[in-house]
């Protein structure tokens, strides 16, 4: 909880952070101790990054598949001699969504279900990686984007985790509900 803490400081002192959703609420300063409040997640925490690239991949999860896939994403990123596209990445119970910082369009809108794995790479410390399955393919992709600080990239990862514990306890909420009317999925029909 204190890494936690510690990443919602250093959100909180970064000037480079959309603090703001999509231009369209005012600004706010988030509390210190805006891990443990749901509403700035439910509105959608936003985080200005570089994104990396993308690979695909064989494994939904596991931290030596996911450190692998960032080492191909950073050394193809590093290879080519282009600028690397400024996002605005907003992560909620939805899931994440990805604008474009300078033109605000949309790029990418990734359900929180579809999203299997998420991390900040320990040997490039300022990486935060996800994995999620293609909606038009249906291959994992494992995308990474860099952010300018080590604690924004572990601000995201547990940003995104407090999201998927959100998601869950929604879904948990309404499947006890819809069973406790009488739909139990598992009950054998006559």
């Amino acid at each position: 909880m204190e890494a936690l803490r510690a990443a919602g400081r250093a959100v909180l002192r970064s000037p480079r952070l959309a603090r703001h959703g999509l231009g369209l609420r005012r600004r706010r300063k988030l509390p210190e101790s805006w891990a443990d409040m749901q509403e700035p997640l439910l509105e959608g925490m936003c985080f200005t990054l570089k994104y990396l690239g993308m690979t695909l991949v064989e494994k939904p999860k596991g931290e030596d598949m996911a450190a692998a896939a960032i080492r191909r994403i950073v050394a193809t990123a590093r290879v080519g001699a282009r600028k690397f596209q400024k996002v605005i990445l907003t992560v909620s119970p939805r899931g994440i969504s990805l604008q474009d910082a300078d033109t605000k369009e949309m790029v990418e809108n990734i359900s929180i279900y579809r999203i299997s794995y998420c991390t900040t790479d320990k040997l490039q410390n300022k990486v935060f990686a996800y994995v999620a399955q293609s909606q038009e393919s249906g291959a994992l992709e494992c995308h990474a984007f860099l952010s300018p600080k080590k604690k924004i990239a572990q601000a995201v990862t547990l940003t995104v985790a407090q999201a998927f514990q959100m998601a869950l306890d929604v879904w948990e909420a309404t499947h006890a509900a819809w069973r406790s009317w009488g739909g139990d999925s598992t009950a054998q029909q006559d």
